[in-house]
């Protein structure tokens, strides 16, 4: 599973919120990507990270242990449905399963990555809110087409959207994923947009300041 351009993008937003966070879980840690950058960002965060495929989790494992941060980030090989480690979160992230209305791919392990068939947005929502603490904040990554319908469904259970960036490949594309904050709190969400690329196809000034922290060349 291959780290993509907006799944970088959604770190770096998400982790560099500033927002007060000391604890974090991380809802389908991949490779452990977004645990990573979190870690990076935020110097105090004790992290959860819990990946259902065994092969993500065992290199999210060996990612983390590679990283500075080790001690502060801890990867659980297990259904997110089924985890509880006894506390709540000032902060849940996930990048949950994309594409629930195409077609399946033959590899089972991306079809759990990429669709419905391991975590619907339902029981997402369900584990969000089951989760997370009284003040905290909720970030996830979605396909654009999605969004309205996650914003109306989080409503349902208690979650209030706060702020909303609609992300685009370039100035003639458009939308294609929308990271979302949602919280407890009622309130005038906060909405903009990143453009990845500029009309040179180059990266656009925005992107490359929100990623030089992470891009080993940008």
């Amino acid at each position: 599973m291959k780290v993509c351009t907006d799944a970088c993008l959604f770190g770096s937003v998400a982790a560099g919120s500033g927002l007060p966070i000391t604890s974090c879980l991380d809802i389908g840690a991949g490779t452990g990507l977004l645990a990573l950058m979190f870690a990076q960002q935020n110097k105090e965060v004790i992290i959860n990270a819990v990946e259902m495929d065994a092969s993500a989790a065992e290199q999210a494992r060996e990612n983390v242990a590679a990283s500075p941060w080790a001690d502060r980030i801890h990867v659980f090989h297990e259904d997110i449905v089924n985890f509880n480690a006894g506390k709540k979160y000032d902060c849940i992230i996930s990048n949950p399963p994309f594409f629930e209305d195409d077609l399946l791919s033959p590899d089972n392990a991306k079809n759990n990555a990429k669709h419905h068939s391991s975590l619907s947005l339902i029981r997402l929502l369900q584990v969000v809110q089951k989760q997370l603490a009284t003040g905290g904040y909720f970030a996830v990554l979605l396909p654009f087409h999605r969004v309205d319908y996650f914003i109306d469904e989080a409503l349902r259970f208690g979650l209030h959207l706060y702020r909303q960036v609609s992300v685009k490949q370039t100035p003639r594309h458009s939308f294609f994923r929308g990271i979302l904050f949602f919280g407890h709190d009622k309130m005038v969400p906060q909405k903009n947009e990143i453009i990845i690329k500029d009309k040179e196809n180059q990266y656009s000034v925005e992107f490359a300041a929100l990623l030089k922290e992470y891009y080993l060349y940008l």
